[in-house]
């Protein structure tokens, strides 16, 4: 699971959940004029609200933000797993709702801890509202609203330029990364072979492509799909945002782009990137 394929919507659901959990071991309901001798029950005291509050907006958040995480999200009956999460919270927030009508447990009480009067909705219910009410919301509005579709984690700057004479960083999918020299390569102010070797032709740098692109290094903002060369239409990777990309070529607004594993692809989408 890749967390920085996180929006901020996510980020909501995340923190939408943690208050929901809080909320859980807070009071049910509340009575006028009750005896602080009396310990009123909290959520986790009523099974219809911890099935069809608490848990549900919890396993509904935890859909949500598994299915994003996921390079490839599962289906379950040909529904994505962010979807079944988004139900679940629609579901936790509309019961919710209905509990702060009609209190259950509540009226059971009456009479028999000194108070008076019909109960009415506790702290914990009424934080309970609040966050699958929050939960759902971002659940739905993540995928329209464009501030909740942008990364939750920024992607790491590119390392800054190396001085001269410094040796830069090795491994693949990293800016200026370079291959470490095998043995009996050439040294600066050595001979141009190894110890009883015989001389060897110099090896063919790769050349830029024609024209005025460069290749250069990149990363997204957030999950996009990179597709075959061939124009089908069906995607053959998707890039992560936190990862570097290097782009090979230009084909109008459209980038080839290559991944870690040696895929080359076309990025449609290049707005926003962060070149390298």
């Amino acid at each position: 699971m890749n967390i920085r394929s996180l929006t901020r919507g996510d980020g909501v659901v995340i923190g939408a959940a943690v208050l929901l959990l809080i909320a859980s071991f807070l009071d049910l309901y509340s009575f006028d004029n009750v005896p602080d001798s009396v310990d009123l029950p909290s959520l986790w005291g009523s099974g219809p609200v911890v099935f069809s509050v608490v848990l549900a907006g919890i396993i509904g958040a935890a859909l949500v933000v598994v299915g994003r995480g996921l390079p490839q999200a599962p289906k379950v009956a040909g529904i994505e797993l962010g979807q079944f999460g988004a139900a679940f919270t629609v579901f936790a927030a509309w019961s919710a709702l209905g509990n702060i009508f009609d209190v259950p447990g509540g009226f059971d009480n009456i009479g028999d801890n000194g108070s008076e009067g019909a109960p009415s909705p506790g702290i914990g219910i009424i934080l309970a509202l609040v966050a699958t009410l929050l939960m759902a919301a971002a659940a739905l509005a993540t995928p329209l609203v464009p501030a909740l579709k942008g990364a939750l984690l920024p992607a790491p700057r590119p390392a800054a330029p190396q001085p001269y004479g410094a040796q830069p960083p090795g491994g693949y999918g990293y800016p200026g990364a370079q291959q470490p020299g095998g043995y009996g390569q050439p040294q600066p102010g050595q001979p141009g072979q190894p110890f009883g070797g015989q001389p060897q032709q110099a090896q063919a740098q790769p050349q830029p492509p024609a024209g005025d692109f460069s290749p250069f290094w990149f990363a997204v903002p957030v999950p996009r799909p990179l597709f075959a060369e061939d124009g089908s239409p069906t995607p053959i990777a998707e890039l992560a945002p936190g990862t570097w990309y290097l782009a090979v070529e230009q084909r109008g607004a459209a980038l080839v782009a290559q991944t870690q594993d040696g895929r080359r692809g076309v990025l449609q989408d290049t707005s926003g990137i962060q070149r390298g």
